[in-house]
C-alpha cells in the first residue's frame, strides 16, 4: 500500500488545494456555474486565499487538512466553528470544504479526511459537524450519508457573487461527534 495519510495543511500546499478544488468544481458544477466562477476557484488569488487560511487562521479552531499519497497532496478538508444562527459555535463545527482530486477518488483519501476532521473537531470540543451541499454534489452527499451524516432540515440560498445573479440552493447535513 502507498504511504497515505492526513496532516495539517501547510502554506506550500495552497497551490495544490486551489488546483484540486478547481478540478472538483469543474466536474461537479459544470454547466451549473458560470465559467468565470469555475476558473476563479483555481486562480492564483484562490491559492493566495488558501495560503492565508492555512498560515493565519481566524481562530485556533479553524483548520485546513491535507490528504497525502506519499508527499503528494491529493485532497483537503477545511473546518471552522459553525456560524449559522441556529448553531452554537462552541459546540457545532462546519466542514467548509471536502475535495479529493478526481483522479484519486475511491482510494480512501475522502474517508481519511472525514475521519480526521471528526477527530480534530471532537478534540476541539465540538459535538456536531455540519456541511452545506448543493444538489449537484450528489456524490459527496451519498458519501457523507454512508458515513452516517443526515440532512437536518436546514436550507439556504448561497449568493456566490453577492449580486443575486448566481444563487445556489443548499441543504445542510449533520453528524454527531459525541454521544449525548
Amino acid at each position: 500500500m502507498a504511504d497515505v495519510g492526513v496532516r495539517l495543511a501547510i502554506p506550500a500546499d495552497a497551490d495544490e488545494l486551489a488546483r484540486i478544488q478547481a478540478e472538483v468544481w469543474a466536474e461537479v458544477h459544470a454547466g451549473a456555474l458560470p465559467a468565470d466562477l469555475l476558473e476563479a476557484v483555481g486562480s492564483t488569488e484562490a491559492a493566495d486565499r488558501w495560503r492565508v487560511a492555512i498560515a493565519e487562521p481566524p481562530s485556533p479552531r479553524h483548520r485546513v487538512l491535507a490528504a497525502l499519497v506519499g508527499e503528494r497532496v491529493v485532497g483537503f478538508a477545511a473546518l471552522a466553528p459553525a456560524s449559522d444562527p441556529d448553531t452554537v459555535p462552541k459546540l457545532d463545527a462546519e466542514l467548509l470544504a471536502l475535495c479529493v482530486d478526481p483522479a484519486e477518488t475511491r482510494q480512501g483519501s475522502g474517508s481519511r479526511l472525514v475521519n480526521a476532521s471528526a477527530d480534530i473537531a471532537r478534540g476541539d470540543g465540538f459535538h456536531h459537524l455540519h456541511a452545506w451541499l448543493a444538489a449537484a454534489e450528489s456524490d459527496l452527499r451519498a458519501f457523507l450519508a454512508a458515513a452516517g451524516w443526515e440532512e437536518d432540515g436546514a436550507t439556504r440560498s448561497l449568493d456566490l457573487r453577492g449580486d443575486g445573479e448566481v444563487v445556489v440552493e443548499q441543504t445542510r447535513l449533520r453528524t454527531a461527534l459525541v454521544d449525548l
